[in-house]
């Protein structure tokens, strides 16, 4: 991207990881992440989780903010996506740190981490 420092993309993975972390935002990108294409309407969500409405639709609108999910119209109703590059670019944030530049973590631990 033409013009954003590195502290521009470090503020912006803050923000993101900000937003993931309310218990309820995190549990609808979960939720989000297995119904990957497809993802759900609001109903289907707030039924799922058991979040009221209004409290829904402010945690759907802060993932939104912060492009952790995606929104279309059907109709009447409002299907989410996760928006899997958004969250794909956190986790290669992350994973560059500790697992190629100074190797704190080694990768096949987070591949495929111990049961």
């Amino acid at each position: 991207m033409i013009g954003v420092t590195p502290d521009d993309q470090i503020a912006r993975y803050a923000d993101m990881l900000a937003a993931l972390g309310a218990e309820p935002r995190l549990r609808i990108v979960r939720l989000l992440l297995s119904a990957h294409p497809e993802g759900l309407v609001v109903g289907e969500i707030g039924s799922e989780l058991g979040i009221p409405p209004s409290t829904l639709s402010h945690h759907l609108d802060k993932l939104k903010n912060e492009e952790l999910v995606s929104v279309r119209r059907e109709s009447t109703f409002l299907r989410y996506t996760a928006d899997t590059q958004a969250l794909q670019e956190i986790v290669g944030f992350l994973f560059a740190e500790c697992c190629t530049r100074n190797k704190a973590i080694r990768p096949e631990d987070i591949t495929r981490p111990n049961r």
